[in-house]
């Protein structure tokens, strides 16, 4: 089954000091902003007060005695209505006008410093080297930058701001609470709480319900995302029964779970309508009483239950945001792991002046595993040495070690023994930034992206011209084709090259290496997968593409590396054999014959 990332099941963080002290430095982005914080701080103190005035006085309106007119009424006396209903429409007023500066101050805040959250994480994604991508899934490190990123929108706009709110509103309700009534506060803490702790169990019960039903959803999904996509092989072995059944299965349990949900869902209503107006009813019940000895009046009790109301709210509301905020902490520790994790020494600014590079190579005893799989060498004290303008084929078995060694010129990997030297210079003096900037690779898998043809060959050399882009395709013979679509250079290549075959991919491939005018070059099994006649095309630009610069040549059709001014033999992580192509087939008993002898008699 296809592995998928849920969102909704991003894990909670356990509060360890090291998780918060990791977490609170999420809190650097709001540094800029930091008068704009405290600034939205104090309209948050302003508009929760304004909201608990506002219970105060209806309990007063309703104790009040009529005046003499609304326009003429004084503002502040508290015995006539005109006054408390002007009081009422000022704080409307302010709370809103507040409110409002409140909210656009936090969106502010929240977006600025998610977009620096999100800029420097993906630089930081794109330092780092290639064993960090080999532990780590492209989908996991997609969803750090987006889901985790909006939970912390969440945190940033409206999370925290909720739940300091929530506790200002309870702290103030309780005092106001024991300032009009103390028996009754205490028959309201007895129930209140209790019975809103209760709700929010019950809800988070009935959360995790819905939270099945849509992994059960999901599941269908898959089903028919691997069926649809796999239907050549369902129709093939003749399994659409059998596909159909699976679906049904998957389908019928994912109404089960929803209808387990409906009727907890229908448990909770009935519970909520019980208890918790059942629990409201109790204790306007003890006011009355109260109310009958005297010792509070119509308009204390109207304030009394809407500040219990108040505080049931707030307590059914802070698990919810308690748990977004442990959330949006375990959030903010993956991507402060990532941000943690060590880079190469690259730098993101295009070099001023390019590496004086000549092209010569050489590796010296040079040993290698991989970081994941250190009981496994993969290269064995291989040592050769390339001249500038020279074209090096790397033949072998598969597994042998001959794309590792390109990994190693273009420093993706570092050796674990021995040293990569150019131009006589260890490979770890360079500038690393630099000195891949003086090579180019054409792979057997060509990956282009998603824009235009020319977007793709002027990946080589960013801000070229359109006379530069169009030479570097004819160098590259792709040329003619590019020009037989209706919109030419401008044509959309579709997500990883979809629209063109494999050789038109292979020649933009190779263009976009003509026009970064490599000093080093890498052709990693270029026409391996192509039928004859885009061979001979694909392999006339390479000719071109070569010429007066060092090239090594991996290949596993001799065929290809005939002409090579030497052809290293790999074998087992070693250098096996090494000469020319004359020189290696007249050895009846070497690796270099077996291997032509066997592709020869599957010709």
């Amino acid at each position: 089954m296809a592995a998928r990332f849920k969102d909704h099941d991003a894990p909670k963080a356990k509060l360890t000091k090291a998780t918060l002290r990791k977490a609170l430095r999420i809190f650097r982005y709001l540094r800029p902003y930091r008068a704009h914080f405290g600034l939205m701080l104090v309209l948050l103190f302003i508009t929760s007060s304004l909201s608990l005035v506002f219970p105060f006085l209806l309990g007063k309106l309703l104790d009040a005695q009529p005046g003499q007119g609304f326009w003429s009424a004084p503002l502040a006396d508290l015995g006539n209505i005109d006054s408390i209903a002007k009081l009422l429409a000022l704080v409307f007023v302010l709370q809103a006008l507040f409110g409002f500066v409140r909210i656009q101050l936090s969106g502010y805040i929240a977006e600025h410093a998610l977009a620096r959250v999100r800029i420097e994480t993906y630089r930081h994604l794109l330092q780092l080297p290639m064993d960090f991508f080999a532990r780590r899934r492209v989908g996991e490190l997609n969803s750090r930058i987006t889901a985790d990123v909006a939970l912390l929108q969440d945190l940033f706009t409206t999370v925290t701001a909720e739940l300091l709110r929530q506790v200002i509103v309870i702290g103030v309700s309780v005092v106001m609470l024991a300032r009009l009534s103390p028996p009754l506060l205490l028959t309201m803490l007895a129930i209140i709480p209790v019975v809103a702790l209760v709700a929010v169990l019950f809800g988070r019960y009935i959360q995790k319900l819905g939270k099945r039903v849509q992994d059960r959803i999901a599941d269908t999904g898959t089903i028919v995302d691997e069926t649809l996509q796999g239907i050549l092989n369902v129709k093939a072995f003749a399994n659409e029964a059998w596909e159909a059944v699976r679906y049904q299965r998957s389908v019928e349990e994912a109404r089960a779970l929803a209808l387990k949900g409906v009727r907890w869902r229908a448990a909770f209503v009935s519970f909520i309508i019980l208890c918790m107006f059942g629990a409201i009813v109790v204790v306007v019940w003890r006011a009355v009483h109260l109310r009958a000895e005297g010792l509070l009046s119509s308009g204390d009790i109207t304030s009394f239950v809407m500040y219990t109301v108040f505080i049931g709210a707030g307590f059914a509301s802070i698990p919810e945001l308690i748990a977004t905020v442990l959330k949006a902490i375990g959030a903010t520790e993956r991507l402060m792991d990532i941000q943690d994790e060590a880079p190469e020494p690259l730098s993101l600014d295009a070099p001023a002046v390019p590496l004086p590079l000549k092209g010569g190579l050489a590796f010296e005893h040079v040993g290698f595993h991989y970081a994941t799989r250190p009981d496994m060498p993969v290269l064995r004290d291989v040592s050769f040495t390339v001249k500038p303008g020279e074209r090096v084929a790397l033949v072998g078995p598969s597994g042998a070690g001959k794309t590792t060694i390109a990994s190693l010129v273009l420093r993706l990997y570092d050796p674990v023994s021995g040293a990569v030297l150019f131009d006589g210079q260890p490979a770890s003096t360079l500038p690393l930034t630099a000195l891949r900037d003086r090579m180019a690779i054409v792979p057997q898998e060509v990956l282009l992206f998603g824009g235009s043809i020319r977007e793709n060959i002027a990946y080589g050399k960013p801000g070229a011209s359109q006379q530069e882009v169009e030479a570097a395709a004819r160098k590259a013979n792709a040329h003619e084709f590019i020009v037989s679509f209706p919109e030419g250079y401008t044509t959309v290549v579709g997500e990883r090259g979809i629209q063109l075959s494999g050789g038109q991919r292979q020649r933009i491939a190779i263009a976009r290496a003509v026009l970064k005018d490599p000093a080093i070059l890498i052709l990693d099994e270029a026409t391996s997968a192509l039928d004859s006649a885009s061979e001979k095309l694909v392999q006339d630009a390479l000719e071109n593409l070569m010429r007066g610069r060092t090239s090594i040549v991996i290949a596993h059709r001799l065929s290809t590396v005939r002409h090579a001014d030497r052809i290293l033999v790999i074998d087992k992580g070693r250098v096996a054999e090494s000469g020319t192509h004359d020189e290696l087939i007249a050895d009846t008993r070497g690796l270099y014959f077996s291997l032509s002898r066997t592709q020869l008699e599957n010709t």
